[in-house]
């Protein structure tokens, strides 16, 4: 199935680590305010994503996994794939290679 179609099949929910991602992007962005907007805007529109108590342990799983096979993320890249993990989710990026190493994740790339 082409991604359009999947997004269009499928609910969209952003990880609160996403939207933190997303107002830095716009934070560094010439157009602060207009960029800022535009975020809340769109997470209005779907569903944001906190952890809940089966985060940590996941995320413990994954960090001691990725070290032990020498593949080690980001910390932000990290807890935005345990939320996918957690929720059995896909996640949609343009930084396939960096997720690709995370055991168990669904990437699509774009």
């Amino acid at each position: 199935m082409a991604l359009r179609e999947r997004l269009e099949s499928e609910a969209i929910r952003l990880s609160v680590h996403v939207v933190c991602e997303l107002l830095a992007g716009a934070e560094l962005s010439g157009r602060r305010a207009e960029e800022r907007q535009r975020v809340f805007r769109f997470c209005e529109a779907v569903e944001i994503a906190y952890p809940d108590d089966r985060f940590a342990p996941v995320y413990a799983r994954v960090q001691a996994a990725l070290q032990r096979a020498g593949h080690v993320i980001g910390t932000m890249d990290l807890l935005i794939a345990t939320a996918a993990i957690v929720d059995q989710a896909p996640l949609v990026t343009r930084n396939r290679d960096e997720f690709r190493r995370v055991p168990g994740l669904d990437v699509i790339g774009y």
